[in-house]
């Protein structure tokens, strides 16, 4: 008889192992789906546009997951759901360096790690409205994950609603972060309607029809704003410009690299200009060698051979040209002795001369820039081993002025950060020109998933967005955010379009910047920690009572 009760709990112990793996499995299904979903939304190896419409229901096993799981297993999900999802989205970083697609996941993957366990709390102390706190705590990593050193805009779920221009233009009251709020509401609330499986789903929208149409009343409302604040700009002035895209990757290196691209600028520049434009404008790096400082120096023949080259083509050009350059030059160091500092830079030149130049504020973690050199000398060492090229941060916002269109110029990287555009904007910039490389990735999806967020550029401050890139994506958007030209990806040319100078009026996005998120942040944080408060008093008061 004990043996076969030995036998019949052993039975019953795997019996339980088996099921607890099984809803592990199940969850880690679910999370690997929200995942696959999430990097669908946006443009993707199936479509360099994305399967935008995707994002409403992205993250919905995501929550379903957040509802399901244990405390213990919520830590194991976060980390999970963080590193699969930037690995599906953000695939293309394997072509930077095969370290960097274990880096950007492996840092999301702690994100959230400590993002699920906070919504779950949400999920336990408002056992009713706990998705509309996890609306509000989701919106405030949004905004949280773009700020400091580690800031990282791809993948907020607002950018992939770039093609729907109606809704896109409630960015200029609420910047990306309102757009996001609309896109991720439909995943909390059903994550939380299937809490308990589909049997369990109709009860949970009984009890919430108000909610829902509130949510359709203030999305529709969001999309007659859309349609009902399209800026026209037929009486403004437009400006004819060239963008020359050489396709050559600057990060080749070596003279030869260098020279190639400089002959297929020129080349494409010739062509470009018989068709009378204003100005011409290269890409980020489309030159190496730095010319200003080959100009005072000429320490390195070589290099100033390649320069003396381009110069002596600036000298015979009609139009006013915007270059991006290395910007170096020699500075006293805490010894006293000269060392050479480089930024990455835009240069315009008015014949051969350089009328103006603007310094990168915003630099690349790890790639352009690491300011923990002295707390983490390990990392630092490894960066400059791996052949990482430094930048100093430059801090004017600089507007430049060429035949009196005023614009700036945010660097690659710069153009993913809202509140740099609307900096420039608030300094005079009547027009933004993004200068990218995006070359190293190889990929139209990464350059795709680049350029989307340029589109909210133009539509939070109502102003035209010109990118000039090296191979993609060369394009002009309206103020609308409306697609006026699109060049080929990863093909040697120039792209000749008329750029509408808009300045009619300021959007609440140019004045109030991200008050939006920011409101999000502080309500969410605040209704969490309330929660908090009334669920230990409860909790004391059950205490008491027994």
């Amino acid at each position: 008889m004990k043996t076969l009760q030995t036998v019949a709990s052993a039975s019953g112990e795997r019996a339980k192992v088996y099921e607890r793996l099984n809803v592990v499995f199940v969850n880690l299904g679910l999370v690997a789906l929200s995942a696959l979903l999430f990097a669908l939304s946006f443009p993707n190896l199936l479509t360099m546009w994305g399967f935008y419409p995707l994002a409403y229901i992205a993250l919905v096993p995501l929550f379903v997951v957040v509802h399901r799981a244990g405390w213990i297993g919520i830590f194991l999900y976060g980390f999970f759901a963080g590193f699969v999802s930037y690995v599906f989205l953000n695939y293309w970083l394997v072509a930077f360096h095969p370290l960097t697609i274990f880096i950007v996941p492996g840092i999301y993957a702690i994100y959230f790690l400590i993002l699920l366990p906070v919504m779950k709390l949400a999920d336990s102390w408002f056992p009713r409205y706990g998705y509309l706190v996890q609306l509000l705590l989701w919106m405030g990593f949004e905004y949280l994950r773009t700020l400091g050193f580690l800031g990282y805009s791809y993948g907020i779920m607002g950018y992939s609603q770039y093609l729907f221009l109606p809704l896109v233009r409630l960015s200029a009251l609420t910047g990306v972060w309102g757009v996001s709020m609309l896109v991720v509401f439909p995943s909390t609330f059903l994550g939380n309607a299937l809490r308990n499986g589909f049997h369990g789903a109709p009860e949970f929208l009984r009890k919430h029809r108000i909610d829902v149409v509130i949510f359709v009343a203030i999305f529709a409302g969001a999309v007659v704003y859309g349609l009902a604040s399209k800026v026209d700009y037929s009486k403004s002035r437009e400006w004819r410009v060239a963008l020359v895209q050489q396709d050559v990757d600057p990060w080749r290196g070596g003279l030869p690299t260098y020279r190639e691209s400089l002959v297929r600028s020129i080349r494409q520049s010739e062509r470009a200009l018989k068709e009378h434009p204003e100005i011409v404008i290269w890409s980020e790096t489309s030159f190496v060698p730095a010319i200003d400082y080959h100009m005072r120096y000429r320490d390195d023949p070589e290099s100033d051979t390649v320069v003396q080259d381009l110069l002596s083509f600036m000298a015979k050009q009609p139009v006013p040209y915007v270059i991006g350059n290395d910007d170096g030059e020699l500075q006293s160091s805490a010894s006293g002795q000269l060392r050479r500092v480089d930024y990455n830079a835009v240069l315009l030149f008015k014949g051969r001369t350089i009328a103006q130049t603007y310094r990168k504020i915003r630099l690349v973690p790890f790639t352009e820039n690491f300011p923990y050199r002295k707390q983490l000398p390990w990392i630092y060492n490894a960066l400059v081993k791996a052949d990482t090229h430094f930048w100093k941060e430059g801090h004017e916002y600089t507007v430049f002025n060429a035949d009196g269109v005023k614009f700036s110029t945010p660097i690659c990287f710069e153009d993913t950060f809202g509140y740099l555009s609307r900096q420039f904007i608030r300094h005079g910039a009547q027009v933004i020109v993004n200068l990218t490389n995006d070359s190293w990735s190889y990929s139209v999806p990464a350059s795709m998933q680049h350029m989307q967020m340029a589109v909210f550029r133009a539509t939070e401050n109502a102003r035209s967005v010109v990118r000039s890139t090296n191979g993609g994506m060369t394009t002009i958007i309206d103020p609308n955010g409306k697609l006026l030209e699109l060049y080929p990806a990863f093909v040697e040319g120039y792209m000749i379009g008329n750029v509408p100078v808009y300045t009619g009026r300021e959007t609440l996005y140019t004045d109030w910047g991200d008050w939006f998120a920011e409101l999000c942040l502080w309500l969410g944080l605040g209704t969490l920690v309330a929660g908090g408060i009334f669920a230990a008093i409860r909790m004391k008061g059950r205490n008491l009572r027994s």
